[in-house]
């Protein structure tokens, strides 16, 4: 049952985000699946949750959808409070103004394409001739008329798909919530919802959050992006800002393709040193005997040259990428990866030597957090 708002509602304002997480905390037991996350969403802004299994990112968007009350902090959809944990204060899934895509589309097997996008309208109120307006206008724009009498069996993974998202964007929801929509779909299909998403998204208008565990998915689709590990955010801001400055080793390593490659060093005199192969100075790690080193995929080849530190590696496989070769290889047990111009190929098992073209994009400290450049 909806409980009464008014000790904690604010008033909305035009300048308030679409939606404000603050302080936010979900226990199960004496297990906290999501930990003091502070959040602030603009209008219109399409914000990926991205993160490992297991990360707190499906538990963040049920909490935003209504479906699980916060065990602390608040959360509010366009400065009016939609949960308050400490206050026990919760507006129910339906008085949200919010639709959610769920992963298993979770349509009524019973009704047909039709009756599945009409149900929502006809329980948010709206008269016959709008819901028959509003059908028609949906269909037409995820391109499922044809399927209009077909019921979920009937139909295929991507179709159901599609009617699971006509039937979330039919009553116009201001905040548009997906778990993990695409996951079980083939390989090209999900590029193609990807883009179909994107449009929709461009389309209404609504505010988004998106959940995956799948980063190429995250940076391809959101204007901003959390990266959620442990139940906590590691890093919140653009594709642009995470990619370019990450402010954890976590980070660094997640996301990007292919990733950073993350190198630990200890100071040998004025160096920071990888076992016997000098790659920095010392003085860039600001006094810490060890230290860690963001080295991006291009800063890295393989083959001898002048001037710049060589490793011997052991190489493990290479993949051709847009007339250049992606090199994986191992340094002990560091998995190291590099480009090549053209086509590389060698044996497994075989020993190569990579160099190190440039000077290190960052360095973190042994805990993995950034502490220069």
């Amino acid at each position: 049952m909806e409980k009464n708002l008014k000790s904690v509602e604010r008033m909305t304002d035009s300048t308030e985000p679409a939606i404000a997480i603050r302080n936010l905390h979900k226990r199960f037991d004496d297990v906290s699946a999501v930990s003091d996350i502070n959040i602030s969403v603009p209008t219109g802004a399409f914000l990926v949750l991205v993160g490992p299994s297991g990360c707190g990112k499906s538990t963040l968007l049920r909490m935003l959808a209504g479906l699980e009350p916060p065990s602390d902090g608040e959360i509010a959809f366009g400065g009016k409070v939609v949960s308050n944990g400490k206050a026990g204060v919760i507006h129910s899934a339906a008085s949200r103004d919010a639709g959610m895509v769920f992963q298993s589309y979770a349509l009524w097997p019973h009704k047909t394409v039709e009756g599945n996008i009409d149900w929502p309208l006809k329980v948010a109120g709206w008269s016959r001739k709008d819901r028959a307006r509003r059908i028609e206008e949906v269909l037409k724009f995820l391109d499922i008329s044809a399927l209009r009498t077909r019921y979920p069996a009937e139909m295929s993974g991507g179709q159901q798909q599609r009617v699971a998202i006509a039937r979330t964007i039919g009553p116009q929801p201001k905040i548009l919530l997906l778990d993990e929509p695409l996951s079980n779909l083939d390989a090209k299909l999900r590029v193609d919802m990807r883009s179909e998403l994107m449009r929709i998204h461009r389309a209404t208008k609504a505010t988004s959050v998106y959940v995956t565990h799948d980063q190429v998915e995250a940076m391809t689709m959101a204007t901003h992006v959390a990266v959620l590990r442990g139940g906590r955010v590691e890093q919140f801001g653009s594709p642009d800002e995470l990619l370019m400055k990450p402010q954890t080793t976590f980070v660094a390593t997640f996301l990007g393709t292919p990733a950073g490659n993350v190198i630990p060093v200890q100071a040998v005199g004025d160096q920071l040193c990888h076992g016997d192969t000098a790659l920095a100075p010392a003085s860039m790690a600001k006094g810490d005997g060890k230290a860690q080193l963001l080295y991006r995929a291009q800063d890295i080849t393989v083959g001898r040259h002048d001037g710049v530190p060589v490793m011997q590696a052991t190489y493990a496989e290479s993949s051709p990428i847009a007339g250049q070769t992606m090199i994986t290889c191992m340094v002990g047990d560091l998995r190291i990866t590099a480009m090549v111009d053209g086509f590389f190929r060698a044996i497994a098992g075989e020993t190569i030597e990579i160099s190190f073209l440039r000077a290190p994009d960052a360095v973190f400290n042994e805990n993995g957090d950034r502490i220069s450049k």
